[in-house]
């Protein structure tokens, strides 16, 4: 059995339901599986790094500060570059029901924390369900199963789809566009990439021109017709962005131009580190598809129809490859079409199992399957050990002895914890009062009126060193079980001013040298 044969052989074959001659997909335990990894990694990980604290805390500061644009965080600290607001206000629109409920019900903002990533997680799985419907309709329900199986067995995709980063909100549109593309309707394809360019991320052009390209080729849509949609949509996008973000920054700003003019012309993207041009190919795509690696080799060999999809996002690849900064996180847009690819190997090897010539592969990509899982849960242990800023308030919070309301708690975060997991979601109410004042030195710190201080410091004068919270720095392998330990170093300190009678308690375990 073959899963290019037709599509209406193999909704028979495999007992799927018919409509109208065309194969679909319901609700099942597939979309069980991949909700609750996604709910597993929100709950073990709730906490966000500095790459998302623009999109967090804008959506902390719509949901509670609603009007009062004065009081956002990004007036305070802007970032190093602007970012639209149009992402954060669509999850905060939807989340703010379920917001509602937990300030009826008083619960501590942590709890908002949590609803407000798992509305993005439910947009961003609600656009992969939309490709895996195509993906059934195009290869078959084995090689849509198959493509879910890849998928959850990988650690990236399912880790980073809960997350407000600008590339997730761009890969919830590409995921549309896919899935566009798939059912033959190239304007809407072109207009939904024209949006995540000039809305959320301006790299979606290295897609956009293959994708493009690939469908002027081959006839999909006229050359005149394409300039006229993308000309409509690009200047639909750009009034949108510029009349939203000129409100909420309180200047004239289309922010993805700035971004473009910042990595583009200026190439100040390079300070955050280069890699040589084959590290995608070599180092990304190799961790974040794992088993899928391979057998999308093996997809582009064995099937013909998945090529045209394939090759131009392998052309985004190669294209992003040129640009000296990289991360991993640049090339998700990929990973969908590419484990589509491995997809419909995995599916063939897989009914092919019983024939000699396929034995070998068939186990072969058990063991594969295996090693992804192993892989994927060591990474996400190591990746919940990587907020130690977010743990040691959330500690602050939990072992602060002073019961009395009247007592005012001012707490200093520094850059360091409020990069590695704090937001305004893990801030407390009053007496609780926080300061993210950058610069401060040791002896100003100790002139001023904070109680407590979160920082990199083991020492600091007039202060008590009450907690330590170690991060992620690296995987040992060792002769027993299990046979991978995580090395922790101590990252964030937790320090009590001498004189406050929250810090002289038998709860706070001390500081290690």
């Amino acid at each position: 059995m073959e899963e290019s044969q037709g599509k209406g052989e193999n909704s028979k074959r495999n007992g799927n339901p018919i409509h109208s001659g065309k194969q679909t997909i319901q609700f099942d335990g597939w979309d069980v599986v991949v909700i609750t990894i996604v709910v597993f990694h929100v709950l073990m990980a709730p906490y966000t790094k500095v790459e998302e604290s623009f999109n967090i805390q804008a959506i902390h500061d719509i949901l509670y500060h609603r009007q009062e644009i004065g009081r956002y965080d990004h007036l305070e600290f802007s970032g190093v570059v602007p970012r639209t607001f149009i992402g954060a206000l669509v999850v905060s629109i939807l989340s703010s029901p379920f917001i509602w409920v937990t300030n009826l019900l008083k619960l501590p903002k942590i709890y908002s924390l949590h609803l407000v990533r798992l509305t993005l997680g439910s947009i961003t799985l609600a656009t992969f369900y939309s490709l895996r419907v195509q993906i059934s309709k195009h290869f078959g329900r084995n090689v849509c199963n198959a493509f879910t199986l890849l998928t959850t067995v990988q650690f990236h995709l399912l880790f980073y789809c809960s997350r407000p980063l600008p590339n997730i909100f761009a890969l919830c549109l590409v995921n549309l566009s896919y899935t566009f593309w798939m059912r033959k309707q190239p304007r809407s394809t072109l207009g939904v990439l024209i949006f995540a360019m000039i809305v959320f991320r301006c790299d979606v052009l290295l897609l956009l021109v293959p994708i493009g390209l690939t469908l002027l080729l081959t006839k999909s849509i006229s050359f005149w017709d394409a300039v006229k949609s993308c000309a409509i949509m690009a200047l639909l996008s750009i009034v949108a962005t510029v009349l939203v973000d000129s409100v909420m920054w309180q200047r004239w700003l289309w922010p993805e131009m700035e971004v473009f003019w910042f990595n583009t012309f200026l190439n100040r993207s390079a300070e955050w580190g280069v890699f040589p041009f084959h590290w995608y190919f070599t180092s990304a795509l190799p961790r974040s598809m794992l088993a899928a690696y391979p057998l999308a080799l093996v997809g582009i060999l064995l099937e013909q129809r998945v090529r045209q999809y394939v090759f131009p996002v392998l052309g985004f690849v190669i294209l992003y490859s040129k640009l000296p900064h990289k991360e991993l996180r640049f090339v998700l847009p990929s990973l969908p079409i590419l484990n589509m690819a491995a997809a419909i190997a995995l599916s063939r090897i897989y009914l092919s199992r019983w024939k000699p010539r396929w034995t070998i592969l068939y186990r072969g990509c058990v063991l594969m399957l295996l090693a992804s899982v192993g892989y994927t849960m060591v990474t996400s242990i190591a990746s919940y050990a990587n907020y130690p800023g977010g743990q040691a308030l959330e500690m602050l919070h939990k072992i602060d002895a002073n019961t009395s309301n009247s007592i005012p708690r001012i707490v200093h975060i520094d850059v360091l914890p409020a990069m590695t997991g704090i937001s305004r979601f893990c801030e407390k109410g009053p007496p609780w009062s926080y300061s993210k004042e950058e610069g401060i030195s040791l002896v100003t710190l100790t002139l001023r009126n904070f109680t407590y201080l979160l920082n990199a410091h083991s020492d600091v004068p007039t202060f008590k060193c009450l907690l330590s919270v170690g991060g992620f720095s690296g995987i040992e392998l060792q002769w027993s079980f299990p046979p991978v330990k995580l090395k922790r170093n101590l990252k964030v300190h937790i320090h009590g001013r001498e004189e406050s009678s929250g810090v002289h308690t038998d709860k706070w375990p001390g500081c290690i040298t």
